[in-house]
């Protein structure tokens, strides 16, 4: 499984890509603000992905990026609050 990741704007999204007449299995939505931070609004696994770590997946994958350009996250998607509830390592890029 392989996670995509796709800006445009002030939006982004991170994905697993489904077929390619389908819209993503999973996917995490963030907007972008001016001074830096990364707002996680939303998080969705398919039915199919389900029990396989995708949705943390995902959420890490927001964590690398906003380490490697210098962000901080809010995660407002209850889904990723929770993940970060749980893992303390990612604090560093909590805002």
């Amino acid at each position: 499984m392989q996670i995509q990741h796709r800006i445009s704007g002030t939006h982004g999204l991170f994905y697993v890509p489904g077929e390619e007449d389908e819209g993503p299995l999973a996917e995490l939505v963030y907007a972008t603000t001016n001074d830096g931070q990364m707002i996680i609004e939303h998080t969705e696994v398919d039915e199919e992905l389900r029990g396989q770590n995708v949705g943390y997946e995902l959420v890490h994958a927001a964590v690398e990026h906003a380490r490697q350009y210098d962000m901080k996250i809010r995660p407002v998607c209850p889904f990723a609050k929770a993940i970060f509830d749980k893992k303390p390592d990612f604090a560093d890029v909590l805002a």
